[in-house]
C-alpha cells in the first residue's frame, strides 16, 4: 500500500513532497530545485566532461532530477542514458501538481512530463540528447547490467531508510562506478562517508545546499 503524500511548496517555490508515515520530503524545504541543482547538477553532473554519459539515479521520486539532467544535456549537447530506480512511482495525479515545468522552463513543461509517462523497464528517448530506463524496484533488488560515469544517490535519509545505505549497497556501486566516476548526495554524516569509503571510493566534504551545511562527493 502506498504511503500518503503531501504537496508542499519550497523556499524557491518550487514543489516537494512531504510522506507523513514517515516523517520526510523528498526534497529541500529551502529549495527543492535549488538543492536538486546544487548537489546534482554542479557537484555531479558538470563535473563530468565527456561526450556520452551513463547515469543512475538511486530515487527517481518527483523526476526533478531526471528533468534538470534533461535540461543541461540539451545546453551541453552531451548524450545521457539515464537509469532511474523507484519502488513506489507516483500517481498522474501527484505528478499533474508539480510546478518544476512551470518554474523552471515554462517552454518545456511537456518534457516534465514526458518523463514521467515513459514507459517503464526500459529505454525511452526522450529528446535527442536523452534517453531514459525507470526501474520498478530500490536498489536492494536491483541487478546491475552496466557501469556508470555518475551516480546521484537520492534515497531518503539513512534514519529514514536504513536498509538503503548499507555497506554492500556501496560496494556494489563501487564496483558498478567507471574510472573516476562520481557519486553524489546530499548525506553528510560521517557514518555515510566512511562506509563510501570502505567501498573504495575517495570522498569530500562539500559546501551544501541552503539549508544545508555540507554534502558528500566520492570518486572512483
Amino acid at each position: 500500500m502506498k504511503p500518503e503524500i503531501i504537496l508542499e511548496e519550497t523556499k524557491d517555490g518550487t514543489h516537494t513532497l512531504y510522506v507523513p508515515a514517515m516523517d520526510e520530503h523528498y526534497h529541500s524545504v529551502n529549495g527543492a530545485c535549488q538543492e536538486s541543482m546544487h548537489v546534482f547538477i554542479d557537484a555531479g553532473l558538470h563535473q563530468i566532461q565527456v561526450e556520452l554519459i551513463h547515469i543512475l539515479e538511486v530515487g527517481f521520486g518527483t523526476g526533478l532530477n531526471a528533468f534538470l539532467t534533461l535540461l543541461e544535456a540539451e545546453k551541453t549537447n552531451q548524450t545521457i542514458h539515464y537509469t532511474s530506480l523507484e519502488l513506489y512511482p507516483l500517481s498522474d495525479e501527484v505528478v499533474i501538481h508539480l510546478n518544476y515545468g512551470k518554474m523552471i522552463t515554462p517552454e518545456k513543461a511537456d518534457l516534465f512530463i514526458k518523463l514521467h509517462q515513459a514507459e517503464w523497464g526500459r529505454e525511452v528517448q526522450i529528446t535527442p540528447n536523452f534517453y531514459l530506463r525507470k526501474v520498478n524496484c530500490d536498489l536492494c533488488q536491483y541487478t546491475f547490467d552496466q557501469s556508470y560515469d555518475l551516480i546521484y544517490f537520492d534515497a531518503f535519509a539513512p534514519e529514514k531508510q536504513p536498509e538503503m545505505w548499507q555497506p554492500e549497497l556501496f560496494q556494489r556501486l563501487f564496483d558498478h562506478t567507471r574510472s573516476d566516476g562520481i557519486l553524489t548526495t546530499y548525506c553528510a554524516k560521517g557514518v555515510v562517508r566512511r562506509t563510501m569509503q570502505a567501498a573504495g571510493y575517495k570522498v569530500e566534504r562539500l559546501p551544501g545546499p541552503p539549508g544545508k551545511r555540507e554534502m558528500l562527493r566520492a570518486v572512483k
